[in-house]
């Protein structure tokens, strides 16, 4: 037998090895992966509180008409700068007072041929705030700067009570996650011995949008009440377990 032809009958007794170590790798991996999931449960887990909202946002706003361009923009600026010196002096910092639309428009009479017949300019601040107990102030003294549009009022969670709140609810998940698991597994005659994958679902914090009555709107009736309500901050979580 020439060298060449023991050559070539090496190379496939190597190959046909390396062919037998691959499957047997394979079927090794998948016998380990079989037992993962032949010796483990997964379970959800879920956790939410009631709470008071601390934030507040809404829309204030200044709509005037006038018979020119330059006089609805100079008369709108007048009163609404009134209206954010209001706020200013109620505590309300710059940045949680940003101007969120303006504008200067014509307004026709389209009797016939569309006329021109004067022009209205609307400037609107956004004001976002956690001072609560000053809402109805922000809206009376508002409206008494000259204010005559207000609306989109809704109250949230902030960011910083949201994060002091995640750490209990993800504890108060995992609880009920492993009770249920540990009840299941005592159902099933066999015992938890470990955890092996976990992960965690945040559920958003639904904003409550209020509406104010009519008689809310007028001055001259009091006070404006404004009550926050409670909202639910809530989270859940998957755990898959060990068993044996």
């Amino acid at each position: 037998m020439s060298q060449e032809s023991k050559s070539y009958y090496v190379i496939i007794a190597l190959s046909i090895v390396l062919v037998l170590m691959s499957a047997a790798m394979y079927a090794v991996s998948q016998n380990a992966s079989e037992k993962d999931i032949a010796n483990t449960i997964s379970m959800n887990g879920y956790a939410e509180q009631k709470v008071v909202p601390d934030t507040a946002t809404l829309s204030i706003g200044v709509l005037v008409q006038n018979s020119t361009a330059k006089g609805a923009a100079d008369e709108n600026a007048a009163l609404m700068s009134a209206v954010v010196a209001e706020l200013k002096a109620l505590g309300l910092p710059e940045k949680e007072i940003q101007t969120s639309y303006v504008s200067v428009y014509p307004v026709y009479n389209y009797d016939g041929r569309p006329t021109i017949v004067a022009y209205s300019a609307s400037n609107n601040v956004q004001v976002t705030t956690t001072m609560l107990d000053k809402l109805s102030d922000i809206i009376d003294r508002s409206t008494a700067a000259g204010a005559n549009q207000i609306g989109g009022i809704s109250f949230s969670v902030s960011n910083d009570m949201q994060k002091e709140l995640r750490e209990e609810l993800v504890n108060a998940a995992v609880a009920d996650a492993a009770s249920k698991a540990n009840m299941l597994a005592g159902s099933l005659g066999v015992e938890i011995t470990g955890v092996q994958t976990s992960s965690i679902s945040e559920n958003g914090v639904p904003r409550m949008y209020y509406a104010m009555p009519e008689e809310a709107k007028d001055s001259a009736a009091g006070s404006t009440p404004i009550q926050p309500g409670e909202s639910t901050v809530s989270m859940s979580v998957q755990v898959t377990y060990y068993i044996g």
